[in-house]
């Protein structure tokens, strides 16, 4: 089987999972997109109201201050991989349960293995400590980390950078080192 279906037929497991109670909840699950060759693969916290909505993920106001980031990269949107720990919406947007992140994590173990990224860029605390750890986002923003034969990338998630100024900053400094690793 080739990767391409693979892919396909993991996203449709994922849109048709029953394994929570968020799927009684959820308009749509959204289990990501991106190149199935991407080099950076970017994982947030949970679908909201919009990608709810779309089946698409970071397509509100964070998904454009990403976009724009990702493109400040010198890559397009279509050039990465963007999903989250969770691939269905919480109810009122609240925070992730560690059983939903242990259900969903599987999923997205097999869509790193799939792509097989340079960097599994990490949005924002939940994302940081499913994937790699109790690590404060505080502490760990702007530095990589190798695990589970994965290099990952600590950073903060956007919805985080557009409630306040110095966190946008921060970011916009985690993405430079991001993109020095790079090039």
């Amino acid at each position: 089987m080739t990767r391409e279906k693979e892919l396909k037929d993991l996203h449709e497991t994922i849109c048709s999972c029953t394994l929570c109670p968020l799927h009684e909840t959820r308009t749509i699950a959204v289990p990501g997109e991106g190149s199935l060759n991407a080099k950076l693969f970017f994982v947030g916290e949970a679908p909201g109201a919009r990608e709810d909505e779309t089946g698409r993920p970071f397509v509100g106001r964070s998904g454009k201050l990403l976009t724009s980031m990702i493109e400040e990269l010198g890559l397009l949107r279509e050039d990465v991989f963007i999903t989250s720990i969770l691939h269905c919406r919480p109810p009122n947007n609240r925070a992730p349960t560690q059983s939903e992140r242990e259900i969903c994590r599987p999923y997205i173990e097999k869509q790193i293995e799939l792509i097989s990224p340079r960097v599994v860029v990490l949005l924002g605390g939940t994302a940081i400590s499913s994937m790699v750890g109790p690590w404060k986002v505080t502490e760990s923003h702007g530095t990589f980390f190798e695990a589970h034969g994965r290099t990952y990338f600590m950073t903060f998630h956007p919805a985080a950078a557009l409630r306040s100024t110095g966190v946008k900053e921060l970011m916009g400094a985690d993405f430079k080192v991001l993109q020095s690793e790079l090039l």
